[in-house]
């Protein structure tokens, strides 16, 4: 932020939002004074506002025109076009979320330098306010001396020199010098009416800003948000979380422009009275104060008079002519009227408090203080103000770009998760490698039980036949298990096939007595899932 100059100079931003062309809803030129009184003026305004709203709705069209063309498209789904779609979703992602948080923190930059610019706006209105104030107290303060405490001592004084005329002549003279500066008092600029806006519009600003601020805050916040939960959705493939966050994102985006439009419109509204704000202030404070004051406060040259150098010199002077004269009493009337000293030691005190009241009402006068709250109050609208109303445009144009994103890749995620599950659907449930199997045995563990061994014999002592039940298998092929053990990191060892599928003899059966029923015949205990038939032999 600049420090304050001596001379105010507009800012580059300030002179480019100024030349932009001032239109109204008819398309006709207008003048880009600033004037908020006008009806003219105030269409110019609202037209910037018309176009964030075509622009909101040409968004909304592509949009649409989007999301029609990918649901209606049908591709081919190969594999490789898959893992394309799904890299084309997940970047899309990435990047609209990246956009995102650029945006949230070009907004946080912008709505930090917009508030401080008006809280320094609101301080120098403060400061001005409490000078015009002060002024005022002044004035009144010494008029109320001059006027009835002066006039009180005066009164008892003439009774008690009653039989002196030249003290009486004394007395009428300071009297006359208490008028003098009364005159001079009530020829000052009275300020109780621009106190009073001062202060209205010193506590609308104030109003106005903290919930601005407080509604860009929610923005940001919701911006992040919807952005983060959307990208979570996308992460673990919620369709029913995607869908609302798309819809929660199109508000979002249509929150965007409408900020826009708020921000270009105040934006250059404000850079139209930082192009020329004294002659705003000018006109607009004929009625009030006298031009030549108002000019005197706004350009504060050296080469300006001040006009308010007559009066104070005048009361300057009447005050030194009445201390004299009240010195010349002491002097040679106390001695002769001693009850005359406590009056005219009280009026020698209002005249010592009136001096020094001249001496800061003459600061306050001066037009260097207020010159500078001038100043202060310029830089913080004029610069920090229409920067941070800058960057929050900014923020809203990346936010709309992220958003429109976002909306652009939920129908690509949305149609890969409907093939994903499809593909899911075409593979045989008993396929241990499936993972909708896999669910629906963790949900039904009694799926598929058999019973682990069989044992058939026969008491007629004839020949039994063992033939265990059929039972169908799932058989992956000799370099799929290879191809997944180097995958997950083991050896491509031969050893890690299973034996079914890669036609290895059936283990070596060593039989005891244990085995061989009261007949002499053998019993078989098999594995259910075995294929070979083993009959009985005899003993």
């Amino acid at each position: 932020m600049p420090a304050a100059r001596v001379e105010y100079i507009a800012p580059w931003w300030v002179v480019w939002l100024h030349s932009v062309p001032h239109l109204g809803l008819r398309l006709q030129r207008v003048d880009s004074t600033f004037s908020p009184g006008d009806e003219t003026y105030q269409e110019s305004l609202l037209f910037l506002g018309v176009l964030a709203a075509i622009g909101l709705g040409l968004n909304l069209i592509f949009l649409a025109v989007y999301l029609v063309c990918t649901c209606c498209c049908r591709r081919d789904h190969t594999v490789q076009t898959k893992q394309q779609e799904s890299c084309c979703v997940t970047w899309t992602a990435v990047v609209a979320g990246l956009l995102c948080c650029a945006a949230v923190g070009v907004g946080f930059y912008g709505n930090s330098e917009t508030n401080d610019g008006v809280h320094q706006l609101i301080y120098s209105l403060d400061n001005a306010n409490h000078t015009f104030s002060g002024m005022d107290e002044l004035v009144s303060a010494n008029t109320q001396r001059m006027k009835v405490d002066l006039e009180q001592h005066l009164a008892r004084l003439s009774e008690i020199f009653a039989a002196r005329g030249d003290y009486i002549q004394t007395l009428k003279f300071m009297q006359q010098m208490a008028g003098n500066i009364v005159s001079q008092l009530s020829g000052l600029p009275v300020w109780r009416e621009v106190t009073t806006q001062l202060t209205e519009l010193s506590h609308q600003t104030a109003y106005v800003e903290y919930y601005r601020w407080l509604s860009y805050l929610l923005l940001f916040i919701l911006d992040l948000v919807i952005c983060l939960v959307t990208c979570l959705g996308l992460a673990r493939r919620s369709k029913c979380l995607l869908a609302s966050m798309l819809c929660c994102g199109i508000l979002t985006l249509i929150l965007s422009w409408a900020s826009l439009a708020a921000d270009a419109a105040a934006a250059v509204g404000t850079s139209d009275f930082c192009m020329a704000p004294d002659i705003y202030i000018l006109n607009n404070t004929r009625s009030q104060i006298n031009s030549e004051v108002t000019r005197y406060y706004l350009h504060c040259s050296q080469s300006l008079i001040s006009p308010f150098q007559q009066s104070l010199t005048t009361f300057q002077r009447s005050l030194t002519t009445m201390q004299i004269q009240v010195g010349g009493l002491l002097q040679f009337a106390v001695p002769l009227f001693p009850t005359a000293e406590k009056d005219l030691l009280g009026i020698q005190l209002l005249l010592n408090n009136s001096e020094i009241s001249l001496h800061q009402l003459t600061a306050m006068l001066d037009c260097r203080g207020l010159h500078k709250d001038y100043l202060d109050a310029l830089t913080g609208i004029c610069y920090d103000g229409i920067e941070g109303l800058l960057f929050l445009g900014l923020f809203s144009l990346l936010a709309a770009l992220a958003f429109s994103t976002l909306t652009c890749a939920g129908p690509r995620a949305w149609k890969y998760f409907i093939n994903r599950d499809r593909d899911y659907d075409d593979i045989d449930d008993d396929d241990p490698f499936n993972p909708q199997a896999r669910r629906i045995a963790a949900h039904n563990p009694t799926r598929g039980q058999l019973h682990s061994f069989c044992s058939y014999s026969s008491g007629l002592g004839s020949q039994c036949s063992l033939q265990p039940p059929s039972q169908t298998i799932s058989n992956a092929p000799v370099s799929e298990y290879m191809n997944q053990a180097i995958l997950f990191g083991g050896n491509p060892r031969y050893e890690n096939v299973p034996l079914i599928g890669r036609g290895s003899p059936p283990p070596t059966v060593y039989l005891t007595d244990s085995h061989r029923d009261a007949h002499g015949y053998l019993k078989c205990l098999l594995p259910a899932s075995s294929h070979p038939t083993l009959s009985t032999l005899p003993a």
